[in-house]
């Protein structure tokens, strides 16, 4: 009898799964369905969405609540007492996100996205009723310790998707727009009378929206399948015949996080846009909204939130139908790449727009703002895709918890920098030297070009799973 060839590779182990175990279950729908889990994300798409709304819902009416509540004596003050806002809630955020992951990995993800989503109606409409300044900095400083959402969610949308899903599943957690309802006593007089609760509070509105919204999120969870594998206490063992295994089957010693280079290079990376994404915002809405003699358009909140709408909805057709095939097309890094360097010459067209008026500047705009929202998602998806590859189910959690803090962090210091320097820049518009606004894109414009350089070698660090 012949002797088998000794070329010939060795059968692989076959996966384990066990009765009960939540996590096994979602890996066995996952072999046996071939088609994208729209169900799965559908959840992921709503949750997120009305999770992120409390963030870049603010930045439309920013400005406008800042004047109202009357704690800036000038004007020109009013950037630098607005980024100090915008910025508590990541500095909550930043503190509590590496406890909400390690809960996440400890307990599973739907319990932590449950009590965010809850945490998101209370404290938003808190911050809605508002009307000292220490009040509005006291519930966003709450209200992002106690959203422990992003962590969770996103090493749920990385475990519910085949490999080849990934990118569609994270771009989904990373879609989401503002809504422009600020002020409806002002913008509606017929509907909302200066004396009625949305004329006493005129903040109220947006707020109320998005936690009604929050609320049937909150609901629709309860159908909402956990991921996280639960293998304690349980006896019954299933096998299967499958020649492949997965790390999250498989006992693997669990390393440093701190110490995972590929982990900790994308994270740092995805923190440096995170950043430029938050100034960004930041500037845009003070930008479009402050007087032309000081370099703006001299908008109002509801045209901001237009802008802002429209830049969302284009997310959801790029994110359906352009950034999978990017990313498939482009791979993961380059497609990064890509979208960091087609960023800048975007943003050092702003400042010259305040030479356009009526429909050329309306157009401008709009395209500007929406191709800048298209390359802020491909970014950021592409480099959490990395961090989600670089570690094992077991420590996704208290890795996106890392992440979160950390970009909290950087988020937290892009208001209030950004405000400041917007204050500062309004100061000097006839300055010979990058003159107003076109020395704070100009600075928008250098941290894009920091995150860019992060993204090659020797900085980056590539996962086992995209060699």
């Amino acid at each position: 009898m012949g002797e088998a060839s000794p070329s010939a590779p060795a059968p692989a182990p076959a996966k384990t799964y066990y009765d009960g175990c939540p996590g096994c279950a979602i890996e066995r729908r996952k072999e046996s369905s071939t088609g994208i889990p729209y169900r799965e994300l559908s959840f992921v798409g709503i949750t997120t969405f009305v999770s992120s709304l409390p963030i870049t819902s603010l930045f439309p009416f920013l400005y406008f609540m800042i004047q109202d509540l009357r704690v800036a004596k000038r004007e020109e003050d009013i950037g630098f007492y607005a980024g100090f806002l915008g910025a508590s809630y990541m500095v909550g955020r930043g503190f509590a996100s590496i406890f909400w992951g390690m809960v996440a990995d400890r307990i599973g993800r739907k319990p932590v996205i449950l009590f965010s989503i809850l945490s998101t109606i209370v404290f938003n409409t808190l911050f809605g009723l508002s009307v000292k300044y220490w009040m509005a900095i006291t519930t966003r400083l709450l209200l992002g310790a106690l959203n422990g959402f992003l962590a969770p969610i996103k090493a749920y949308c990385i475990e519910v998707c085949r490999n080849d899903q990934q990118a569609l599943g994270m771009s989904t957690v990373n879609t989401a727009w503002g809504l422009g309802l600020a002020q409806p006593a002002k913008q509606y007089p017929h509907i909302f009378h200066d004396k009625s609760i949305f004329g006493r509070f005129p903040y109220l509105l947006p707020c109320l929206c998005i936690s009604i919204l929050a609320t049937l999120a909150l609901i629709s969870c309860i159908w909402l399948p956990e991921t996280l594998h639960k293998h304690t206490n349980l006896e019954m063992v299933v096998q299967t015949a499958d020649a492949s295994t997965t790390q999250e089957h498989t006992e693997v010693p669990k390393k440093s996080l701190l110490k995972n280079w590929p982990l900790m290079s994308s994270i740092i990376t995805y923190c440096v846009f995170s950043l430029h994404d938050t100034a960004y915002s930041e500037i845009f809405s003070l930008w479009t909204v402050s007087d032309r003699k000081y370099g703006g358009l001299s908008f109002s909140s509801k045209e901001v939130g237009q802008v802002l709408t429209v830049a969302g909805a284009t997310l959801l057709v790029y994110q359906i139908f352009i950034y999978r095939w990017l990313d498939k097309t482009l791979g993961t890094i380059n497609s990064t790449r890509f979208a960091s360097a087609l960023s800048i010459p975007i943003i050092a067209a702003y400042p010259f727009m305040t030479h356009l008026s009526g429909v050329r500047l309306g157009v401008a705009l709009y395209i500007a703002a929406m191709i800048k929202s298209s390359l802020a998602i491909t970014r950021v998806s592409g480099t959490s895709l990395l961090q989600n590859n670089a570690v094992p189910q077991g420590q996704r959690g208290a890795a996106n918890g890392i992440a979160t803090t950390l970009m909290s962090l950087f988020k937290s210091a892009a208001p209030a920098g950004a405000g400041i320097i917007f204050s500062w820049a309004q100061r000097r518009q006839h300055a010979a030297f990058f003159p107003g606004d076109q020395m704070v894109f100009l600075l928008l414009n250098l941290t894009e070009v920091l995150g860019l350089l992060l993204t090659f070698k020797p900085f980056l660090a590539v996962p086992e799973h995209y060699k």
